[in-house]
């Protein structure tokens, strides 16, 4: 999927930027303002003729992009698993007994 197909204030994250040309100016200033693998972004809103420009914020910081510019985007919804979301001491925790009998240490 593309930044720029993403529905408003859906949470993706970015798995690439395209280049149109080799050493494509556009291309690598998106990747200097942040749009680098791994990062979460969402659209916070769209322009009022034909959804052009686009607001997306990447981390805390927002940006308005032609949809062309965020067609170059490539982005991956994201999901919440029951680990990422669970309170910080119960996410992969075990209370059980070794084979000695003793308690096994808590792993976070």
């Amino acid at each position: 999927m593309r930044l720029s197909e993403l529905p408003r204030r859906t949470v993706a994250i970015v798995k690439s930027v395209d280049d149109a040309t080799p050493n494509d100016p556009v291309a690598r200033r998106l990747r200097d303002l942040g749009f680098v693998p791994g990062e979460s972004v969402q659209i916070v809103t769209f322009g009022p003729f034909g959804k052009d420009p686009l607001v997306a914020q990447v981390g805390y910081t927002r940006f308005a992009l032609r949809r062309s510019e965020a067609g170059r985007i490539a982005v991956e919804v994201a999901t919440a698993t029951v680990s990422s979301i669970a309170p910080a001491g119960q996410a992969g925790t075990a209370d059980t007994a070794d084979a000695s009998g003793s308690d096994a240490q808590r792993i976070a």
